[in-house]
């Protein structure tokens, strides 16, 4: 009875030291800067421009992109490619932070490389205190292979942030994109 306590313990530390490492910050605060500093989710009624942003394989068309302070924009997101792709708002430093998630949900099978695992996403993690695995950051979308999201966007800051794919390996491969807001 003493050895089953004691593999039972050993896991229970090893399971308790994982869901330490899986509850990294989110990408909505890191080194200070948050994607309030230069936007919101906007109100679909108060959309001043649509972008059509094009996801292939580990590209976007458009690379660049020019928004106003002060205007709400939609993106419609199509992914053309044969990968799982995202469609992110942030700055570098948030992108760095989000890619430690996303290499997290990798791992953890809620993402593979050409999809997302439905039943995982899903599934309370709350129980176990993974809520940071959720893909659920208002700035961004996840899309599939052959699938279309939209995300509308308030920007209210002039600042440069990049949109970029958090896959990982695809920020590193090129998949980022520059988005100035103007004044």
């Amino acid at each position: 009875m003493k050895i089953f306590f004691s593999r039972n313990l050993a896991a229970s530390v090893a399971l308790t030291i994982s869901i330490v490492a899986i509850n990294v910050p989110s990408t909505l605060a890191h080194e200070g800067l948050a994607y309030q500093d230069f936007g919101e989710p906007g109100d679909a009624s108060n959309v001043t421009r649509t972008f059509e942003i094009d996801l292939y394989d580990n590209y976007y068309e458009p690379e660049t992109l020019e928004v106003q302070a002060g205007e709400t924009v939609k993106f419609i997101v199509k992914n053309g490619g044969e990968l799982l792709h995202e469609f992110n708002l942030g700055t570098v430093d948030m992108h760095v932070a989000h890619q430690k998630e996303m290499r997290m949900m990798m791992d953890h099978g809620m993402l593979t490389p050409t999809g997302m695992n439905h039943q995982m996403m899903n599934m309370d993690h709350s129980a176990m205190s993974m809520p940071a695995m959720k893909h659920d950051d208002p700035n961004s979308v996840l899309v599939e292979p052959g699938e279309t999201k939209e995300l509308v966007w308030h920007f209210h800051t002039p600042i440069a942030v990049e949109f970029a794919c958090n896959i990982p390996g695809h920020y590193e491969a090129g998949m980022v994109g520059e988005l100035e807001v103007k004044q």
